[in-house]
């Protein structure tokens, strides 16, 4: 038997072997797949959210008792985007899998089998950090800011929030924490496709450091207390982080 008609039995001899590298195109196209069944997952989750809207509303409404709206369209959006809000929440398993694995091509066969963890441990931090900006540092910062409706040379002010101003500042106050909180598992990964060495984290340890205490005066009150109970997380998954890339990869 020829050479030729080898190959021709036997094509799958002849496809590149997964060496975890794609071309430019084959990036994009994947990135635009990824996305799109990313956008159906949350639709699908907003779907199901639909029906527990009210429930849903009333937990994060809970701080802070009665709410006004003051234009006619004002609490249907602001439902709808509670509503997409908590499709993405459902959905988010199917978003992180599907993050983890257009970045994931960039690694080994062998390594690509840590997905497994990357997915849970991404959705179980998430949740984490939301859990705990909307248990305790959000406490602490509605007191103080309607705290000022009390002071003294603020009597003819009174405490009136409306429905969608309301709900804007919970969703851009407790999101973000999310996403700091999956700090270790973007360290780790920056780590294990060489961009971040341990030496590099510990260089600027205190840089960070600093950061996370301007973090907790940005988002929360003045106060000693409140700030350090943003710092100290922050900090904490930083160095989870490090520990990580250094004595378990030995980056």
């Amino acid at each position: 038997m020829t050479s030729a008609e080898e190959k021709l039995q036997n094509p799958e001899d002849e496809m590149p072997e997964d060496d975890g590298t794609m071309s430019l195109t084959a990036h994009l196209e994947e990135l635009r797949s990824r996305l799109i069944k990313s956008l159906l997952s949350v639709a699908f989750g907003s779907a199901v959210a639909y029906f527990f809207l009210d429930e849903i509303t009333k937990f994060l409404t809970s701080p802070v008792g009665k709410l006004y709206y003051m234009k006619p369209g004002e609490a249907f959006f602001t439902y709808l985007k509670i509503d997409i809000v908590a499709g993405f929440l459902i959905a988010l398993p199917i978003v992180f899998y599907h993050i983890w694995q257009f970045f994931l091509p960039a690694l080994t066969k062998g390594e690509r089998a840590i997905l497994g963890i990357l997915v849970p441990s991404s959705v179980i931090l998430f949740f984490c950090g939301m859990a705990f900006a909307f248990f305790l540092i959000l406490p602490m910062a509605l007191m103080f800011f309607m705290g000022f409706s009390l002071q003294e040379n603020a009597t003819e002010l009174q405490t009136l929030l409306s429905f969608q101003s309301y709900i804007d500042f919970v969703v851009m106050f407790i999101l973000p924490f999310g996403f700091v909180f999956e700090l270790p598992l973007v360290i780790i990964i920056l780590g294990k496709l060489g961009i971040l060495t341990s030496t590099f984290l510990a260089k600027y340890r205190r840089y960070v450091f600093f950061f996370s205490f301007v973090l907790g005066a940005l988002v929360t009150s003045p106060d000693v207390i409140t700030q350090i109970a943003v710092a100290i997380p922050v900090m904490l998954l930083y160095e989870v982080g490090y520990l990580v890339l250094k004595y378990v990869l030995r980056k």
